[in-house]
């Protein structure tokens, strides 16, 4: 499985889990650290706990090693590296504090995702 088709199914499923605010970026053009970042928020502590647990046993499930977490038992903020894919799991109010979003889009390396988020739940 190709990674960006890889990325692209992770965050479908991290929308069925009812992640908001989905976003990926393709980043191998501005840095050497990872190839994709997917950032997600959940919207209590326990929510995005359980979003971290669901990408670890989906990536562990297509062949992917978990290189090193940290933040997940705090359940506020986690960080998920899979080498060429980084997966950053935010509460809101800590994914407006770090900005990711705004530090790595370079306004041309956002990728469609294969639903919408503007549906109202």
């Amino acid at each position: 499985m190709q990674e960006q088709e890889l990325v692209l199914q992770l965050a479908s499923l991290l929308y069925e889990k009812k992640a908001t605010d989905i976003t990926v970026l393709r980043v191998s053009h501005l840095t050497v650290l990872c190839d994709y970042l997917v950032i997600a928020s959940g919207r209590t502590a326990v929510q995005v706990s359980s979003l971290t647990d669901y990408t670890e046993e989906y990536m562990s499930g297509r062949g992917q090693l978990l290189r090193r977490s940290e933040g997940a038992r705090e359940g506020r903020w986690a960080v998920l590296d899979y080498g060429n894919i980084m997966v950053h799991l935010f509460h809101r109010e800590e994914r407006a504090y770090y900005g990711l979003d705004r530090l790595w889009n370079d306004g041309t390396n956002v990728l469609d995702l294969p639903f919408d988020q503007t549906v109202p739940e």
